[in-house]
């Protein structure tokens, strides 16, 4: 899963730079211009990607740190 997100990541960067909208006027749905909508589609790809890294390649050592220093600042 590790790759896949990795992988994702990368798609995003080289979609954000959406280039080939710059001179595109047209509307979504009659109000939303073209380059607007497109950046929302990749923030929700973002959040989604964000999303998988959280559940799937989160490192859980980090966690464990953290009980811990809570651990030593109780004693």
């Amino acid at each position: 899963m590790k790759y896949v997100v990795w992988s994702l990541v990368v798609i995003l960067i080289i979609l954000h730079q959406d280039f080939w909208n710059w001179d595109n006027a047209n509307l979504v749905f009659g109000f939303i211009p073209v380059t607007l909508f497109y950046q929302v589609c990749i923030s929700l790809g973002a959040g989604f990607t964000w999303f998988l890294a959280v559940q799937f390649i989160w490192p859980e050592k980090l966690e464990y740190i953290e009980q811990l220093e809570e651990k030593q600042g109780e004693e």
